[in-house]
Protein backbone atom coordinates (compact mmCIF):
# COMPACT_ATOMS: atom_id res chain seq x y z
CA UNK A 1 0.00 0.00 0.00
CA UNK A 2 2.43 2.95 -1.27
CA UNK A 3 -0.72 5.57 -1.79
CA UNK A 4 0.28 6.31 2.05
CA UNK A 5 3.76 7.17 1.53
CA UNK A 6 3.03 9.32 -1.55
CA UNK A 7 -0.07 10.90 0.71
CA UNK A 8 2.96 11.65 3.17
CA UNK A 9 4.98 13.23 0.48
CA UNK A 10 1.76 15.68 -0.44
CA UNK A 11 1.59 16.75 2.88
CA UNK A 12 4.88 16.94 3.40
CA UNK A 13 5.32 19.95 0.80
CA UNK A 14 1.66 21.44 0.71
CA UNK A 15 0.33 19.62 -2.39
CA UNK A 16 -2.66 17.66 -3.23
CA UNK A 17 -3.92 14.51 -4.99
CA UNK A 18 -6.65 12.47 -6.59
CA UNK A 19 -6.68 8.91 -6.12
CA UNK A 20 -8.73 6.69 -8.65
CA UNK A 21 -9.80 3.70 -6.17
CA UNK A 22 -10.71 -0.03 -7.00
CA UNK A 23 -13.67 -0.62 -4.56
CA UNK A 24 -13.56 -4.49 -5.75
CA UNK A 25 -10.26 -4.31 -4.46
CA UNK A 26 -10.01 -2.77 -1.27
CA UNK A 27 -8.88 -5.09 1.81
CA UNK A 28 -7.07 -7.59 -1.13
CA UNK A 29 -3.55 -8.50 -0.33
CA UNK A 30 -1.40 -5.48 -1.08
CA UNK A 31 -4.53 -2.99 -0.82
CA UNK A 32 -5.38 -0.79 1.88
CA UNK A 33 -8.68 -2.15 3.57
CA UNK A 34 -12.18 -0.10 3.27
CA UNK A 35 -12.36 1.32 6.77
CA UNK A 36 -8.81 2.85 6.37
CA UNK A 37 -9.95 5.08 3.32
CA UNK A 38 -11.46 7.80 4.90
CA UNK A 39 -9.05 8.82 7.16
CA UNK A 40 -5.96 8.36 4.76
CA UNK A 41 -7.06 10.00 2.05
CA UNK A 42 -8.01 12.93 4.11
CA UNK A 43 -7.36 16.15 2.09
CA UNK A 44 -7.39 14.07 -1.05
CA UNK A 45 -9.80 13.63 -3.43
CA UNK A 46 -10.98 9.75 -4.19
CA UNK A 47 -12.25 9.59 -7.16
CA UNK A 48 -13.72 5.87 -9.54
CA UNK A 49 -11.64 3.54 -11.44
CA UNK A 50 -14.51 0.73 -11.61
CA UNK A 51 -15.05 -1.95 -9.43
CA UNK A 52 -12.48 -4.36 -10.74
CA UNK A 53 -10.13 -2.44 -13.14
CA UNK A 54 -12.07 -3.88 -15.93
CA UNK A 55 -11.63 -3.03 -20.39
CA UNK A 56 -15.15 -0.62 -20.35
CA UNK A 57 -14.82 -1.44 -24.17
CA UNK A 58 -14.88 -4.98 -24.08
CA UNK A 59 -17.39 -6.16 -22.06
CA UNK A 60 -20.78 -5.94 -22.85
CA UNK A 61 -22.51 -2.45 -21.71
CA UNK A 62 -24.74 -3.00 -19.08
CA UNK A 63 -21.66 -4.57 -17.29
CA UNK A 64 -19.36 -1.66 -17.84
CA UNK A 65 -22.33 0.64 -16.73
CA UNK A 66 -22.38 -1.92 -13.41
CA UNK A 67 -18.36 -1.45 -12.77
CA UNK A 68 -18.49 2.36 -13.07
CA UNK A 69 -21.99 2.69 -10.85
CA UNK A 70 -21.36 0.36 -8.12
CA UNK A 71 -17.67 1.61 -7.81
CA UNK A 72 -18.84 5.13 -7.61
CA UNK A 73 -21.63 3.85 -4.99
CA UNK A 74 -19.25 1.84 -3.27
CA UNK A 75 -16.54 4.62 -3.08
CA UNK A 76 -19.71 6.97 -1.89
CA UNK A 77 -20.43 4.77 1.14
CA UNK A 78 -17.01 4.02 2.18
CA UNK A 79 -15.87 7.89 1.71
CA UNK A 80 -18.89 9.92 3.00
CA UNK A 81 -18.25 12.25 0.17
CA UNK A 82 -19.87 12.24 -3.55
CA UNK A 83 -17.28 10.83 -5.79
CA UNK A 84 -17.75 12.94 -8.96
CA UNK A 85 -14.47 11.96 -11.24
CA UNK A 86 -12.95 8.84 -12.65
CA UNK A 87 -9.86 7.48 -14.50
CA UNK A 88 -10.10 4.94 -17.57
CA UNK A 89 -8.93 1.80 -16.42
CA UNK A 90 -5.36 0.65 -18.27
CA UNK A 91 -6.13 3.77 -20.12
CA UNK A 92 -8.72 2.36 -22.95
CA UNK A 93 -11.69 3.94 -23.64
CA UNK A 94 -14.49 4.77 -26.48
CA UNK A 95 -17.38 6.71 -27.06
CA UNK A 96 -19.42 4.19 -25.18
CA UNK A 97 -17.32 4.01 -21.72
CA UNK A 98 -17.93 8.10 -21.84
CA UNK A 99 -21.53 7.44 -22.24
CA UNK A 100 -21.57 5.42 -19.52
CA UNK A 101 -19.74 7.21 -17.53
CA UNK A 102 -22.02 11.15 -18.22
CA UNK A 103 -24.95 8.79 -17.52
CA UNK A 104 -24.05 7.38 -13.94
CA UNK A 105 -23.31 11.00 -13.28
CA UNK A 106 -19.53 11.30 -13.43
CA UNK A 107 -18.48 15.04 -14.56
CA UNK A 108 -14.79 13.55 -15.83
CA UNK A 109 -12.41 10.82 -16.54
CA UNK A 110 -8.67 11.49 -16.79
CA UNK A 111 -7.00 9.29 -19.60
CA UNK A 112 -3.20 8.15 -20.08
CA UNK A 113 -2.60 10.36 -23.21
CA UNK A 114 0.56 13.07 -22.11
CA UNK A 115 0.43 16.02 -24.10
CA UNK A 116 3.12 17.47 -22.51
CA UNK A 117 1.91 20.97 -22.78
CA UNK A 118 -0.60 23.11 -19.87
CA UNK A 119 -3.59 23.65 -21.48
CA UNK A 120 -7.04 23.37 -19.97
CA UNK A 121 -9.25 20.00 -21.14
CA UNK A 122 -11.92 21.11 -23.84
CA UNK A 123 -13.55 17.60 -22.77
CA UNK A 124 -13.60 16.76 -19.14
CA UNK A 125 -14.48 13.09 -19.58
CA UNK A 126 -11.37 12.20 -22.16
CA UNK A 127 -9.32 14.74 -20.07
CA UNK A 128 -5.58 14.38 -21.25
CA UNK A 129 -2.77 14.73 -18.51
CA UNK A 130 0.07 16.74 -19.19
CA UNK A 131 3.00 13.56 -18.64
CA UNK A 132 3.11 10.64 -16.65
CA UNK A 133 5.23 10.82 -13.24
CA UNK A 134 8.19 9.30 -15.15
CA UNK A 135 8.04 12.18 -17.98
CA UNK A 136 8.35 15.07 -16.06
CA UNK A 137 11.52 17.33 -16.90
CA UNK A 138 13.36 20.26 -15.82
CA UNK A 139 12.33 21.78 -18.81
CA UNK A 140 8.54 21.34 -18.09
CA UNK A 141 9.10 22.14 -14.45
CA UNK A 142 11.28 24.98 -15.74
CA UNK A 143 8.58 26.24 -18.14
CA UNK A 144 5.68 25.68 -16.16
CA UNK A 145 7.12 28.14 -13.14
CA UNK A 146 8.45 30.55 -15.39
CA UNK A 147 6.20 30.75 -17.92
CA UNK A 148 6.11 33.29 -21.12
CA UNK A 149 4.21 36.12 -20.67
CA UNK A 150 1.62 35.36 -23.53
CA UNK A 151 0.99 32.20 -21.32
CA UNK A 152 -1.98 32.36 -18.93
CA UNK A 153 -3.23 29.94 -15.94
CA UNK A 154 -0.89 27.09 -16.97
CA UNK A 155 -2.41 23.48 -15.95
CA UNK A 156 0.04 21.32 -14.67
CA UNK A 157 -1.43 17.52 -14.39
CA UNK A 158 1.03 14.79 -13.58
CA UNK A 159 -0.40 11.39 -13.66
CA UNK A 160 0.59 7.82 -12.11
CA UNK A 161 0.57 4.94 -9.64
CA UNK A 162 2.25 4.97 -6.26
CA UNK A 163 3.28 1.22 -6.48
CA UNK A 164 5.34 2.13 -9.46
CA UNK A 165 7.93 4.50 -7.29
CA UNK A 166 8.84 1.42 -5.05
CA UNK A 167 8.78 -0.96 -8.23
CA UNK A 168 11.20 1.43 -9.89
CA UNK A 169 12.80 2.83 -6.56
CA UNK A 170 12.03 6.56 -7.64
CA UNK A 171 10.68 8.23 -4.74
CA UNK A 172 13.50 10.55 -4.20
CA UNK A 173 13.47 11.61 -7.66
CA UNK A 174 9.71 12.35 -7.23
CA UNK A 175 10.18 14.01 -3.94
CA UNK A 176 12.53 16.38 -5.72
CA UNK A 177 10.01 17.11 -8.43
CA UNK A 178 7.56 17.69 -5.37
CA UNK A 179 10.18 19.97 -3.93
CA UNK A 180 10.74 22.05 -6.86
CA UNK A 181 6.86 22.73 -7.64
CA UNK A 182 6.16 22.90 -4.21
CA UNK A 183 5.77 26.57 -2.31
CA UNK A 184 5.05 28.72 -5.00
CA UNK A 185 2.45 31.92 -3.63
CA UNK A 186 1.33 31.93 -7.59
CA UNK A 187 0.43 28.24 -8.45
CA UNK A 188 -2.68 26.92 -6.89
CA UNK A 189 -2.59 23.55 -6.02
CA UNK A 190 -5.94 21.86 -6.42
CA UNK A 191 -7.31 17.87 -6.77
CA UNK A 192 -9.15 17.02 -9.97
CA UNK A 193 -12.61 18.39 -9.17
CA UNK A 194 -10.87 21.46 -7.64
CA UNK A 195 -9.91 22.45 -11.09
CA UNK A 196 -13.10 21.30 -12.95
CA UNK A 197 -14.98 23.17 -10.90
CA UNK A 198 -13.08 26.49 -11.58
CA UNK A 199 -12.59 25.82 -15.13
CA UNK A 200 -16.69 25.32 -15.64
CA UNK A 201 -17.17 28.46 -13.82
CA UNK A 202 -14.39 30.16 -15.97
CA UNK A 203 -16.56 29.07 -18.92
CA UNK A 204 -19.86 30.06 -17.37
CA UNK A 205 -19.76 33.97 -17.13
CA UNK A 206 -21.61 36.26 -18.64
CA UNK A 207 -20.29 39.35 -19.91
CA UNK A 208 -22.27 42.21 -21.05
CA UNK A 209 -22.26 43.16 -24.69
CA UNK A 210 -19.92 46.73 -23.88
CA UNK A 211 -17.79 44.00 -22.00
CA UNK A 212 -17.89 46.36 -19.00
CA UNK A 213 -20.04 43.99 -16.72
CA UNK A 214 -19.14 40.33 -15.51
CA UNK A 215 -22.09 38.29 -14.24
CA UNK A 216 -21.01 35.26 -11.92
CA UNK A 217 -23.67 32.42 -11.84
CA UNK A 218 -21.53 30.15 -10.36
CA UNK A 219 -20.76 29.33 -6.29
CA UNK A 220 -17.41 29.87 -6.89
CA UNK A 221 -15.55 33.05 -6.95
CA UNK A 222 -13.26 33.51 -9.93
CA UNK A 223 -10.47 35.79 -10.63
CA UNK A 224 -10.52 37.97 -13.64
CA UNK A 225 -7.51 40.33 -15.40
CA UNK A 226 -8.36 42.46 -17.70
CA UNK A 227 -5.43 45.22 -19.04
CA UNK A 228 -3.15 44.39 -15.92
CA UNK A 229 -6.60 44.40 -13.74
CA UNK A 230 -7.16 41.99 -11.49
CA UNK A 231 -10.60 41.63 -9.90
CA UNK A 232 -12.67 38.81 -8.21
CA UNK A 233 -15.90 37.99 -9.44
CA UNK A 234 -18.01 36.64 -6.50
CA UNK A 235 -20.88 34.01 -6.77
CA UNK A 236 -23.89 35.54 -7.41
CA UNK A 237 -22.35 38.44 -8.20
CA UNK A 238 -22.18 41.20 -11.55
CA UNK A 239 -19.05 43.32 -10.92
CA UNK A 240 -17.66 46.09 -13.37
CA UNK A 241 -14.70 45.78 -15.26
CA UNK A 242 -12.06 48.21 -14.93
Amino acid sequence: MFDARLIELFHRYSLKGTFHLNSGTLGDEGYIRAQAVPELYRGMEVAGHSVTHAYLDRIPRHLAMREIWEDKRNLERITGRTVRGFSYPFGEFGEEAAECLKRAGLEYSRTVRPTYQFGWPHDFLRWDPTCHHNQVSDELVGHFLNPPDYEKTLLFYIWGHSFEFEREQTWKHFEEICEKLSGHADVWYATNIEIKEYIAAVRNLVLSADSDMLYNPSAQTVVVENRGNIVEAEPGKTIRIP
